[in-house]
């Protein structure tokens, strides 16, 4: 096994730190809505902010925060990136779970749907790179 990562990991793993990173930053801006912020969203952004369960937020928390502590590990290849994003993959689960089982985002428009999808997607493909990593030799 090669001890040495493809020239294209290290900034693909940049790339994901930074999408994580914006994930970290959208979950703060929501942490601090106050119910005022609330008030002044439409009645579908309202319904689900009164349908989130706490372990909901607590799900998101993981999956971002997680996710970019993963990708610190990919950068650094560190092998326990690896369980790092499998937690945030999980915390996305969770997350979708909560979502569309609970809070009925889907009535929130296609862009919810879109986004959760890409959401999704990344945090399954940093999964399998970490896993390749490992496989390969990269992350040590």
């Amino acid at each position: 096994m090669s001890s040495n990562a493809p020239k294209w990991f290290r900034p693909v793993a940049i790339v994901a730190l930074l999408w994580n990173l914006m994930g970290c930053a959208a979950y703060l801006a929501d942490a601090r809505l106050t119910p005022d912020d609330i008030a002044q969203m439409g009645e579908a952004q309202q319904a689900m902010y009164a349908a989130r369960p706490a372990w909901a937020v607590g799900a998101t928390a993981i999956a971002v925060w997680a996710g970019a502590i993963g990708c610190l590990g990919l950068i650094f290849r560190k092998r326990w990136a690896f369980m790092a994003l499998v937690a945030s993959l999980a915390g996305v689960v969770f997350q979708d779970i909560a979502l569309f089982g609970i809070m009925k985002a889907a009535s929130a428009g296609a862009g919810v749907l879109i986004m959760q999808g890409i959401v999704l997607v990344v945090a399954i493909l940093l999964v399998l790179l970490a896993r390749k990593g490992i496989d390969r030799g990269w992350l040590t």
